[in-house]
């Protein structure tokens, strides 16, 4: 009996163990949704504040401020004008064996040496030089006023013999002064005067030398040999024949002794020693201008004209090849060119042929490295 009552007692015991197990979950469960279910206080919400209309403004005013800073820091661009710049310009000229720039603004240097006159030869007045970068040195200045006189000259026509237009007509024998080394009648006796084996004949004689900067070439020894050839074909003249030397670079330069006006001269031998003289004082410098020598030469109506040039550029142009001939045909002129060139054999399209055989002459070419050879040979 008593085994049935503690047996009871256990198993009701048991239950309510189980029983109180499975009510602990309940309760946890309803604390949890009774814990889940409280209302929870509401967030901590600051109010807006709105930013002051005053420090918008400012902030606004810097920005565009900014802007505008870099706005004009920036290079413009477009069709707005650019600053002005210095602008130069350089001269080239084609020598031998290099080619040489001149700056505009550049003045060759002076020559204290340079085409002083020695004997009966002095040189006055100045030189009208359009170039202002290749200007020659003060003491090598012209004797005349070039470019008067070929204004002159261009605007005086003669009386005898015109065409209608200005500088197109024939100037007399007097044409560049009066004096008795200059007239026609005082000298008639025909001579034979030879210049690198071109050989001319006739009483008037006008020697045409390119003087400019390239002659400078290879030592200078083109400058030299045209000189040395020039002062032995001056030699064989004689008092009975007439003539003048022009060496041009950029303008032409005549020989004019001491108080005489610009003409041909007789051949006597106080003059071609005179003559001789000035022809070593003569120095290369500038660039070339065949064109307004030829045409001085030309005007003093002479019977042979030597040309001797090194410069294949510029070239005469075909007008000026035409107008030369016209001229030389109205006075009865010859015209023999030498050319100096690098070049073993002679070109083929020099216009120095075309020169020469329009006006009944003889074209001859110098190898100009050969004068090297025949200097180095010498005593």
């Amino acid at each position: 009996m008593a085994r049935t009552i503690l047996g009871s007692l256990c198993r009701v015991s048991t239950r309510s163990r189980f029983a109180s197990f499975r009510v602990i979950p309940d309760i946890l469960r309803r604390s949890t949704m009774d814990h889940s279910g409280l209302t929870q206080p509401p967030d901590l919400v600051l109010p807006r504040r709105n930013m002051p209309p005053l420090l918008l403004s400012l902030m606004l005013h810097l920005l565009l401020l900014v802007a505008f800073g870099v706005a004009w820091t920036i290079p413009q661009r477009g069709t707005i004008a650019e600053p002005e710049r210095q602008v130069g310009i350089a001269m080239v000229h084609r020598l031998p064996d290099r080619d040489r720039y001149v700056d505009a603004a550049e003045r060759l240097p002076q020559d204290s040496n340079a085409e002083s006159e020695t004997g009966s030869v002095a040189e006055t007045g100045t030189v009208a030089d359009d170039s202002a970068s290749l200007a020659p040195p003060a003491d090598m200045e012209s004797p005349i006023d070039l470019a008067g006189m070929l204004q002159a000259m261009n605007t005086t026509p003669s009386v005898a013999e015109a065409s209608g237009l200005a500088g197109d007509s024939i100037l007399g024998d007097d044409a560049f002064g009066s004096g008795s080394l200059a007239t026609s009648s005082t000298v008639s006796d025909k001579a034979t005067a030879i210049l690198f084996g071109v050989s001319g004949s006739g009483s008037r004689f006008v020697y045409v030398f390119d003087r400019s900067d390239s002659m400078n070439g290879f030592g200078g020894s083109p400058l030299r040999a045209a000189k040395t050839e020039l002062i032995r074909s001056l030699g064989t003249l004689t008092e009975k024949q007439q003539f003048q030397l022009i060496f041009y670079n950029d303008v032409p330069k005549p020989f004019q002794p001491a108080g005489m006006p610009l003409q041909l001269v007789n051949g006597e031998p106080s003059m071609v020693a005179a003559a001789q003289r000035y022809v070593e004082s003569v120095v290369a410098f500038g660039g070339t201008e065949h064109d307004t020598a030829l045409k001085m030469a030309l005007r003093m109506s002479p019977d042979v004209i030597f040309f001797l040039t090194d410069a294949r550029i510029p070239r005469l142009s075909g007008s000026q090849l035409s107008e030369i001939r016209n001229r030389a045909e109205r006075n009865g002129t010859t015209i023999h060119a030498i050319e100096f060139g690098v070049e073993p054999i002679a070109p083929t399209d020099s216009f120095l042929r075309n020169l020469a055989a329009q006006n009944g002459g003889q074209y001859q070419y110098m190898d100009v490295q050969g004068f090297q050879s025949d200097e180095g040979s010498g005593p």
